[in-house]
This record gives C-alpha cells, structure tokens and sequence, in this order.
C-alpha cells in the first residue's frame, strides 16, 4: 500500500481491533468482579429471566422459613405458659391430696386453700401470654366453635347392658360380676360447679343409676348439674367441631352430660363414692362405678381465631392452629356464683371437698396435657418443615448459581487474555500512527 496520510487505515484497524478488546475487557473485567458470567439480559436474556424466577423462588422459601420458625418460637411461647401451668397443677394435686387427710386441722387446709387461691391467679396469669400483642391460651386463638359444647363423663367400667333404670345393688362390672352393693351401702355423690362444690348421701335401697345424678342435680337447686344420663350406647356426644365421639373401643358406655352448655357454669370433679353400714368406703366397687372420665370438655361458642402459620411459597399453604383456653374457668378451677356474682375456686376447706378436688384437677391435669401434646406436635411439624424449606433454598440456589455465577478460573484466563490483547493493540496503535511521520521526511 502506498503511503498516504488522508486516510491512516492501518491506524484505524488497529483502533477497532483496540476497541472491541477493550469491550471485551470491560466485559471480563465486569465477571470476574461481580463474580457472575450474567450480569444483564444482554448477556443472556432467557438464562437471566430463569435465573431471576429462581432468585424470586429463593427469597419466598428463605421467608417461608423465617415464617416457620417464628411461628415455632410463639408455639414455644405457649407451650412454656401451658407447662407452667402443668407444673402448678401438679403441685396442687400435691396439696389437695394432703387436705383430704384428717391429720390435717381446719387451720391447715385454709393455709392449702390459701395456697390454691395464688395457684389458681398464677394459672389465670398464664393464660395470658402474650407473643407480638397476641394473647395465646386464653382462648382468644381457637378454632371456630359453632355451638357450645357441654361436659360429658362417661363411664367404661361397668356392664354394656347397664342401663339409666338399673338398680344399683344389680349393677355389674366389663366382665359381668357384681359390684355387690348392697341395699344399706350409703351413696355419696359429689361434683363441682362454679366454685361449689355440691353434695348428696343417701342409702342405696332401690336407687336406680339415674338417680345418682338426679339426685345430686336436686341438691344443687335443680338449674344446673346433670341434664341427662343416657342408656348405654358407644355414642358419647357431639364436641365441638360438631363430630359425633364415640368410645374408645366402639362398645355400649353410660354417659353422664351436663345440664349447661360453655365453660361458664361446666360441671367438673364429678365423684361417687360407695360406704358400707360400718363407714368404710368399698374401693373396689368405687373402681368401677366412679370411673367417669370427661370424654368432651365445655366450650365457649367462639369465631375462628386459629393461627395461620404461611408456611410456604404457594397462597394458602399454611398450618392453621387453634390454642384452647387455658384459664382456670375454662379448666374446671373457678367459676362464678349465678345469684351472687361471686369468682369462687375450689374449695379444700374441708376433706369431702378436698376429696372432689382431687378429680376436678385430674380433669384439668388430662385437658393441659392435651393441649401440650397439641402445641408440642405443631412445634415438630414446623422444625421438619423448616429444615425442608432450608434444603429446598439451597438446591435452588446451587441450580441458579450454575446458571448464572462465573467460573472464576475460567473468567480469569480470559481476563488476562484481553488485558494482553489491550495492550498488544495499544502498542500497535502507536507503530501505526508512527508510521505516517515518515511522510514528514519527505516534505522537508
């Protein structure tokens, strides 16, 4: 080519060829310090959109699992007011039980009350747990309860044939023996509603066994105790989701259903006791007629307030948790007095009541337990569902990373190889654009 200086064409293809190597330096240099081959849609529009769907998949699990484990520390809130209280009724069982023996003095058992009286205001204060403004166990967090429910006692022990109208001196056990009572035995029924703890004795004679219950709901003023007590029949009753609750062996039991529907006025503590004409009690008979256990707990109509726990990324995936209302009302321990207006606790002032006691807090020990095996259940739930959200954010994040971070040794090498071009085309530059000097020479 002949030498002309209009127009410096190797200059300007070494001027080009500087350019687009400085392009591709900005572009190395561009990887190798955010670490990523794809920092724009430029550098690859659809691995950039799946990466970014990825990145948005990602940030939702690590805020599930957040979620997760927040949920689970206000379960663990709960669940240390619900153990507290577990442990104040393990105490008072401590206490009631030695208010029913006779070595004590009336002065005694009213230091025990006295006690129970602190036990049952620490048990209220519990309740009253709170997590973010939430009040937990109050009852404020359960699930929608349509009708309220009534406590039932149901009893196992005796015959399937047992019905309302048998006598008590025919009455038999499971097994089809005797219970041997006897037309002289004296009959002691005793329950606690509101408080009060109410009383009845009379000798067995004919009593059928719905007299048992009529009798004592008669000595309470009639407008409360026991409505009904059904022949004997698998179904219990009706809870409070609605659902029919049957035994647990599906056979014939006698059931005992309380007069009041909600936890207001429940009946709780419910005893019977067998004694012959010398004032022994008869335990072996006591075994099998005293065992009602209370197979559906009292509860308040109440609106759907369960807690739901978001879980995961999709709408609605969620774990919806009701907590019972763990107030002492609510566990059979206070109650309010209809015609007074008076909050009265149980009372252990003296050995019968303190006797009716110890059933009433058993009550209450087996609905705190529930609750907690509730709680604790969910608290399991939430750590598998937590570890699984950790894994699955992990898995998306190394499938997003080999889409779009840079392999550094590789981003290096070709770094340094588009430095090197830099600056071997610098370099050329400068000899093509010496080049044309020599023109100069040939003008002097």
């Amino acid at each position: 080519m002949g030498m002309v200086v209009k127009n410096n064409i190797s200059a300007l293809n070494t001027l080009n060829t500087m350019n687009r190597n400085n392009n591709a330096l900005s572009k190395s240099l561009e990887k190798v310090s955010s670490g990523m081959k794809i920092n724009s849609a430029a550098d690859d529009a659809s691995g950039y959109a799946i990466s970014e769907k990825m990145r948005v998949q990602i940030r939702s699990l690590d805020q599930a699992n957040q979620n997760a484990q927040n949920g689970n520390k206000l379960l663990k809130t709960a669940e240390g007011a619900v153990s507290s209280t577990l442990d104040i009724l393990k105490t008072l069982k401590e206490k009631v039980v030695n208010a029913a023996n006779d070595t004590n003095t009336t002065a005694d058992r009213q230091i025990i009350q006295d006690e129970l009286n602190q036990a049952i205001d620490q048990i209220n204060d519990n309740a009253n747990v709170t997590f973010n403004g939430k009040t937990l166990v109050d009852g404020s967090m359960n699930k929608a309860i349509k009708t309220a429910t009534t406590a039932a006692f149901t009893n196992q022990s005796l015959s399937t044939g047992t019905a309302v109208a048998s006598t008590l001196t025919s009455l038999q056990d499971r097994n089809g023996n005797t219970l041997d009572i006897k037309s002289t035995d004296k009959i002691k029924v005793s329950f606690v509603q509101n408080g009060r703890t109410f009383t009845t004795e009379y000798s067995a004679g004919t009593s059928t066994l719905s007299e048992i219950f009529k009798n004592v709901t008669t000595q309470a003023g009639g407008s409360y105790g026991f409505g009904a007590l059904a022949n004997a029949a698998s179904a219990i009753g009706v809870d409070a989701t609605g659902t029919s609750v049957y035994t647990a062996d599906g056979t014939s039991a006698i059931t005992a259903v309380s007069q009041v529907r909600g936890i207001e006025q429940q009946v709780s503590g419910f005893s019977i006791s067998v004694s012959g004409v010398d004032g022994n009690v008869k335990k072996s008979i006591n075994a099998k007629l005293d065992n009602f256990t209370n197979t559906i707990k009292a509860q308040d109509k109440s609106n759907n307030n369960a807690l739901s726990l978001q879980i995961g990324t999709s709408s609605n995936q969620s774990i919806n948790v009701g907590l019972s209302d763990m107030r002492a009302r609510a566990l059979g321990l206070q109650g309010t007095d209809p015609t007074t207006g008076v909050v009265k606790n149980i009372d252990v002032t003296t050995k019968d009541n303190a006797n009716v006691a110890i059933n009433v807090l058993d009550t209450a020990i087996t609905k705190v337990l529930s609750e907690q095996t509730k709680i604790g259940s969910v608290e399991s739930r939430l750590e598998y569902t937590s570890a699984n959200l950790t894994t699955a954010s992990e898995n998306v994040s190394a499938a997003e990373s080999t889409i779009r971070d840079a392999n550094m040794a590789k981003e290096m090498t070709e770094f340094t190889k588009n430095n090197i071009l830099m600056q071997a085309s610098q370099a050329m530059l400068a000899q093509a654009n010496q080049s044309t000097q020599n023109v100069l020479s040939l003008l002097q």
